[in-house]
């Protein structure tokens, strides 16, 4: 039980307790107790013996956690849960929508669901109701459209867990399956998962194997005696069954788009005919016999990879080892979970050479950005903490904000003092292509801008991004010396991969950052290495591949500059 989990269960009771009209003082409590909790350094569970370090935690909620370890909630929020339409639980995930005017669309309206909710916007009712409006109908509608083409599908990482889950499943009955689709290809956001999954003794035995997978619920109409077909919480989920000596070959033909398989080589043969005529060799074979190097299956879109492949190798692509320090990063000066310290300690720990923190600035006040004075206490730590773990280097950077004229939020004597600085969109979202691209290239036009942090501000599956021209903005990024971030953040894996390509051949180095709120953080760098893999970034064009002598002898050049 995680620190976010309790988090989520206190924060459904404030808001709870709010809809059906409880006093203020019962609300502020839950409030405070959800800020205590975001505010800890340790996991609760990690601590709970010890008083000293559960400060603001009174006896009361310390019950209350106990309750939720052992039976996943406590008895005020089963109450309050059940006298609250469901329908209205999932309304407090749509921005714009708190506590009050819930209320006011359940007693006042008799709109309990989301569904509802969005027939009352497309019916224009909504903006005529007390406390919305045109510009909160058209937020909402457009919020829940998004959030129904979303049902279904997963993020690449919450994919790869349930990946592993099912292949423990193959493992344990002796199951030969090779995973295809788009998890094959690293995509960033799932629509199914598909297996290759080699006949074992005889086909009924093995479908029985399969049926027995216990979390996996089958669709009878739709599968036939060679493929079961089903799914796990609406992700469709399918297995082709095929004799052991054609598995290689059929995992190929269906980890690749259909733009790869496509390809003709110079005897005007398929990629799909070579496979399918030779159905029992290897990816390797298959490649050699069209003609090609090996493509690896990240790259099998049908786009760019012929090209790619023609004047670059395989073994030029990015590699988590190749990164050789970690930049874009939070501690608890501003919204962290961890010090500064222990961020600096843990990123040593893994091996990196230098850290890059970059804190929120000052106008993140949600996010207790650093106002001037407290980003002068955190570079004297930096400078006492770099004496401490030489040759180890943390360089003084900052989130800073880009404002609505594309403005960075310091003046220029605070902007001179850092070794870099990511600009970064995080307010005022609701912008058209050409307010968007203005905005970050006046960014990108100021010269203390080291990195664009993730270019469309989008969070996959939750929010999509403002539109930009890409274009236009990696031309800016080539023009002013601007290093672009892969943002490796498994919901943003901004920018997106399929410009990462014009960005290499314009000469922009691409930066993958993690965006670590806290140590776990840093594992993300996996996610941002396979966006830039998928995308034929180079290490060469990677600018976390510099060492740390390199990497303090480039931002020194660039702040004399």
């Amino acid at each position: 039980m995680t620190n976010q989990e309790i988090v989520r269960l206190f924060r459904l009771t404030a808001q709870l307790l709010e809809l059906h009209g409880e006093n203020e003082f019962k609300i502020r409590t839950y409030t405070n107790i959800v800020l205590t909790l975001e505010d800890m350094r340790y996991e609760y569970n990690d601590v709970k013996n010890e008083p000293d370090k559960l400060t603001g935690i009174g006896k009361t909620f310390i019950e209350k956690i106990n309750e939720i370890e052992k039976t996943g909630s406590f008895s005020e929020l089963k109450k309050l849960l059940d006298i609250t339409p469901d329908g209205l639980i999932e309304m407090f995930s749509i921005k714009g929508l708190g506590a009050k005017k819930i209320k006011i669309l359940w007693q006042e309206h008799n709109i309990t669901n989301i569904k509802d909710l969005l027939i009352a916007c497309e019916n224009n009712t909504l903006a005529t109701l007390k406390g919305f409006g045109e510009k909160t109908q058209e937020s909402i509608k457009q919020t829940l459209i998004f959030k129904q083409q979303s049902v279904g599908k997963l993020l690449y990482a919450t994919a790869e867990d349930l990946v592993a889950i099912i292949e423990g499943e193959f493992i344990k009955n002796d199951l030969y399956a090779i995973i295809t689709g788009e998890f094959a290809r690293k995509n960033e956001i799932i629509h199914s998962l598909k297996w290759v999954i080699g006949i074992n003794e005889n086909l009924t035995k093995t479908l029985q194997l399969i049926d027995k997978i216990p979390f996996l619920i089958k669709n009878e109409k739709t599968s036939s005696p060679f493929t079961w077909k089903g799914h796990f919480n609406l992700l469709p989920i399918e297995f082709i069954l095929e004799p052991k000596e054609k598995v290689k070959t059929q995992a190929f033909i269906f980890s690749a788009a259909p733009g790869h398989l496509k390809f003709i080589n110079s005897e005007s043969h398929s990629l799909l005919k070579i496979a399918v005529t030779n159905h029992s060799i290897s990816e390797e074979e298959i490649y050699e016999k069209a003609g090609l190097s090996f493509i690896p299956a990240e790259l099998r879109e049908g786009k760019l990879e012929f090209e790619w492949i023609k004047n670059g190798k395989v073994s030029d692509l990015i590699e988590l080892k190749d990164l050789k320090g970690i930049l874009h990063n939070h501690s608890t000066y501003s919204d962290g979970k961890h010090s500064l310290q222990e961020m600096a300690e843990h990123c040593k720990f893994l091996g990196y050479e230098y850290l890059g923190i970059s804190d929120h600035s000052k106008t993140a006040f949600y996010a207790n950005g650093l106002q001037e004075y407290r980003v002068e206490k955190q570079h004297k730590e930096i400078d006492e903490l770099n004496k401490k773990l030489a040759p180890f280097k943390i360089f003084k950077g900052i989130e800073s904000d880009i404002l609505n004229d594309g403005s960075l939020d310091y003046e220029e004597d605070v902007l001179k003092t850092f070794d870099f600085i990511v600009a970064s969109i995080h307010s005022n979202l609701n912008m058209d292509e050409e307010k968007a691209t203005e905005r970050l290239i006046n960014a990108i036009e100021n010269p203390y801008t080291t990195i664009l942090g993730h270019p469309t501000g989008r969070l996959l599956l939750k929010r999509e991004g403002y539109p930009i021209n890409h274009l236009k903005v990696i031309d800016a990024c080539a023009a002013n010396n601007v290093i672009i971030e892969i943002n490796a953040n498994p919901m943003r894996l901004d920018m997106d991969w399929r410009y990462i390509d014009y960005a290499q051949e314009k000469g922009v180095m691409l930066s993958i950052n993690p965006d670590a709120h806290e140590k776990d953080g840093y594992d993300d760098m996996k996610y941002g290495v396979l966006v830039g893999r998928k995308g034929g970034l180079i290490k060469k064009m990677t600018f976390n591949t510099f060492g740390v002598e390199e990497m303090d002898k480039y931002l020194r050049e660039k702040r004399s500059k």
